[in-house]
C-alpha cells in the first residue's frame, strides 16, 4: 500500500488480478485486523491496522459477503449487543 511507483503499483494491481481469476468455485478475499510491525520503539504496540486493498473501492463492496472473526456474539433476544460505553480516562487513573 505505500508503493509509489508506477511498476509496483501495477504489480500489486496484477497480482490480485492473477489470484482473483484463477479461482474455481469459491473466492475468499480475507484483510487481517492487525498485523505485526518490525522496527517500531521498544514501548509502541507493534501492530498497525490493515486497510483492504486499494484496488476494491467502497462502491464495490455490495458485491461481496463480509464477515469477521471471531463472530460477534448474539444477545438473549438474537440481536448484537449494544456497545457499552467505557470511561477510559477513569480506568487508566485506576491503573
Amino acid at each position: 500500500m505505500r508503493t509509489a511507483s508506477n511498476p509496483a503499483l501495477e504489480e500489486e494491481r496484477r497480482l490480485l488480478y492473477v489470484a482473483m481469476t484463477r479461482a474455481k468455485d469459491q473466492l475468499h478475499l480475507m484483510v487481517p485486523q492487525r498485523f505485526f510491525k518490525h522496527g517500531q520503539r521498544s514501548m509502541a504496540d507493534r501492530h498497525v491496522y490493515a486497510q483492504r486493498t486499494r484496488f476494491i473501492p467502497d462502491s464495490l463492496l455490495s458485491h461481496f459477503a463480509s464477515r469477521s472473526w471471531p463472530p460477534p456474539k448474539l444477545g438473549a433476544s438474537g440481536e448484537r449487543p449494544t456497545r457499552e460505553q467505557v470511561d477510559i480516562r477513569a480506568k487508566m487513573r485506576r491503573m
